[in-house]
């Protein structure tokens, strides 16, 4: 059974950075991408950026340029960095894996005050 576990959220103040890791355990021998989604409150979940097995990326639109997604393949491993953090960037995070199936993160809380 795979196994997600998310640390990094935080509250931060408009402008600043915050940095999200998923650390993926459980026996994974091959994993076919790794990305991030993010929930606002009364909205629906949406892609925030995703990494592939060989390292082509993809973001959403609202994030691109600020956001970097990035890779630590020997420690199964997705870092998400956030600079020039806006207050609609305020969102639960959730970590992704698709192995032989999709698995999720249990979430991390990002809050973007003014």
């Amino acid at each position: 059974q795979v196994r997600l576990v998310e640390s990094g959220g935080g509250l931060v103040q408009a402008g600043g950075s915050l940095r999200l890791s998923c650390a993926a355990s459980g026996g994974i021998f091959s994993i076919d991408s790794m990305a991030w989604y993010r929930q606002a409150p009364g909205k629906q979940r949406e892609l925030v950026a995703v990494i592939t097995t060989g390292g082509t990326t993809n973001y959403g639109v609202s994030v691109k340029g600020r956001f970097t997604i990035s890779r630590d393949y020997a420690k199964n491993t997705v870092y998400l960095q956030m600079s020039s953090l806006k207050p609609e960037d305020t969102a639960v995070y959730y970590c992704n894996v698709v192995v032989s199936r999709t698995y999720w993160g249990q979430g991390t809380q990002v809050t973007v005050s003014s």
